[in-house]
């Protein structure tokens, strides 16, 4: 299922429930007099297309006016056999998309929310992203980052970290103490006193975090 939802995070899938293809995947599925046969065709064409949560999949469910009775019997049947797994979709989330975006506890945990997972199955999901890996993962990012700063002054380098690290969810604690220990020890810099520097030149951590496009 991990792979799945790497695919469906990399081509961008709505959010809405509906497959890739939009609203043409849905008008595709025959006409039926059993609303729970038409029911199953579209969770089965969305769930091949890519893992869905089961509130997107009620959300396309309702779309094609299938009755809620005959929506819920087929979504509460999928679950049943393991078709729709909440909890394992977001665990695979999570891992996916904080290895391959770099994505923080809040922001997983965002995401997750919009596709309707329950808050129990966010919170065990994200819960496997222990404070270490996240500053690993931090740093690695801002690493990455480091030396297309370089030829900006100092507070303007801060800003442009921390802005980095705030788009994908990072609290501002984390932030600020990476965006800090990056630029101490960045070889041929001048360490600590740059980023003091900043600091009291009115650059507060978690200030104008919002300026720079992320383009990762």
């Amino acid at each position: 299922m991990g792979r799945a939802v790497r695919g469906a995070a990399r081509s961008g899938a709505p959010d809405d429930g509906t497959p890739e293809g939009g609203a043409r995947g849905l008008a595709a599925a025959p006409e039926s007099s059993d609303p729970e046969a038409v029911a199953r065709q579209i969770c089965l064409k969305m769930l091949t297309a890519a893992p869905r949560t089961r509130a997107q999949l009620a959300t396309a469910l309702a779309r094609r006016g299938v009755p809620a009775e005959a929506a819920e019997a087929v979504l509460d049947r999928f679950a049943e056999v393991q078709l729709i797994d909440d909890a394992m979709f977001a665990r695979a989330w999570v891992e996916s998309r904080h290895h391959g975006r770099g994505l923080a506890r809040r922001a997983l945990a965002a995401e997750l929310r919009q596709r309707g997972v329950e808050t129990d199955d966010i919170k065990a999901a994200v819960s496997d992203l222990d404070p270490e890996r996240e500053y690993a993962t931090a740093r690695a990012l801002i690493e990455r980052r480091l030396p297309g700063t370089r030829g900006l002054a100092r507070p303007a380098r801060f800003r442009r970290l921390m802005g980095v690290l705030a788009r994908k969810g990072y609290p501002e604690g984390l932030a600020y103490r990476v965006v800090r220990e990056a630029l101490e020890y960045e070889p041929g810099d001048d360490g600590v006193a740059g980023v003091a520097d900043a600091a009291e030149g009115g650059d507060r951590p978690g200030a104008e975090l919002g300026g720079e496009p992320d383009g990762w």
